[in-house]
């Protein structure tokens, strides 16, 4: 997970003391860190239509079992809490009470503690969450190029807004700050795989694909799964030998590397750097 800041102190620092209660859809009301639902301009007309399941599963016996296993790759049982909410949000859908009082209890922190980070990284997501998770960056460049056009219209479409979740259960729609792919702008990712340089029209097309049962094929990287199994995979549960064959080959596309190849050409490198 990329994340361009980081908590002070994710067990200990500032955030730990925020008490953490339930919302009305059972997901985390963190009071007081500003961790109200952000709304995207012209979401006002839109609301969220899927009430969640009536009950949550409880986490499985290979849940558990797991989050030992992921323990045991840290030196200290703390360091373990990340991957260990993924493996929640695989079991559950989301980060549930029940899943904060499990992170808590395995790992000997407090449920303040897990919620404190939990309610930080935009990718632990409060309420139940769609089998898809359809993000639409609205930050400078792919906005400016289209995403805020590409947003809106998916959110009529949907009828949902930021955050937001169709009445199937189907489509989570979100409005994202960056999706750390500038060089295809205007991005769009479904649970977190690309599909690069969208507009209206194509946005729309995906999407239909998805609310048809089709899973269309990302423009690179890893095949398209559901976003439970994609956070299993985020969990260290993925199956690496299927991943590595269907995106072998080199990642960086031609928009990445123009700038290295017109380095190339005019003779520029880079300073040397010398840790020491």
């Amino acid at each position: 997970m990329s994340a361009s800041s980081k908590p002070r102190d994710p067990a200990g620092g500032s955030h730990a003391a925020h008490e953490v209660l339930e919302d009305s859809t059972g997901g985390l009301d963190p009071r007081g860190t500003g961790g109200g639902v952000a709304v995207a301009p012209g979401d006002t007309d839109h609301h969220d239509a899927y009430p969640g399941p009536r009950t949550t599963p409880p986490l499985t016996d290979r849940a558990r079992l797991e989050a030992r296993q992921i323990i045991t790759r840290y030196p200290r049982a703390r360091s373990a809490l990340l991957p260990m909410l993924h493996l929640v949000q695989s079991e559950q859908g989301y980060i549930t009470p029940a899943g904060i009082a499990f992170c808590a209890e395995e790992l000997d922190l407090t449920k303040a503690q897990v919620a404190a980070v939990a309610t930080f990284y935009t990718m632990f997501k409060r309420r139940p969450t769609g089998e898809y998770l359809v993000s639409v960056c609205t930050n400078t460049l792919c906005g400016f190029l289209g995403g805020e056009e590409i947003y809106h219209a998916l959110a009529d479409h949907l009828g949902v807004g930021h955050d937001q979740t169709t009445a199937d259960g189907q489509i989570t729609l979100e409005h994202a700050e960056c999706l750390a792919a500038c060089d295809y702008a205007p991005v769009v990712t479904v649970n977190y795989e690309f599909y690069d340089q969208q507009d209206t029209a194509t946005a729309m097309n995906l999407v239909t694909d998805l609310q048809q049962g089709r899973r269309p094929v990302p423009t690179r990287g890893a095949p398209l799964v559901s976003f439970r199994e994609i956070s299993r995979e985020l969990a260290g549960f993925g199956e690496p030998d299927a991943i590595a064959a269907a995106v072998a080959g080199p990642s960086a596309g031609e928009p990445t590397v123009v700038g290295n190849r017109v380095a190339l050409r005019l003779g520029h490198e880079s300073p040397a750097f010398d840790p020491d």
